[in-house]
């Protein structure tokens, strides 16, 4: 249902990623980015990391610090993210305030670290980004 892109020899333009995600979900991908632009010094990069499961993608970082990866998908996009050890308690303060679908994909996380992990977090409403920029805040405060 939700197919990626993962022809690793043939990198997607902007339009092509606009068309294939929708437009509602390429506005969500930019209010994302938006908010991304506004908190941090962002760097992003075209990448196709984590062999040939995960498709096409941006990588957000601040500085040198990885913020996460973002997904293309057809009618939707995935974040992906870290959350160390260092962040978990921090998280674990405001998880009550988020989405159950937050609550439920950081308890199935998978394992990185003693009590940290990474989760797939798939955005198919714009309602979600407000998860998503909670998480990516635990990880690495805002410095603008």
């Amino acid at each position: 249902m939700y197919e990626r892109l993962l022809d690793k020899n043939n990198p997607p333009s902007i339009n092509f990623i606009e068309e294939f995600m929708g437009k509602k979900n390429y506005n969500i991908l930019l209010q994302l980015e938006a908010f991304l632009n506004n908190n941090y010094h962002l760097g992003k990069e075209m990448k196709f990391p984590f062999g040939n499961n995960y498709g096409w993608g941006y990588k957000y970082n601040h500085k040198s610090s990885h913020l996460c990866y973002v997904f293309f998908e057809s009618g939707a996009f995935t974040v992906t993210l870290q959350i160390g050890d260092n962040c978990v308690s921090k998280l674990e303060q405001i998880l009550p305030y988020l989405s159950h679908k937050a609550e439920e994909l950081w308890q199935n996380r998978y394992p990185c670290g003693v009590q940290g992990g990474w989760i797939h977090y798939r955005v198919i409403d714009e309602k979600e980004l407000k998860d998503i920029f909670e998480f990516i805040k635990v990880k690495k405060r805002p410095s603008k």
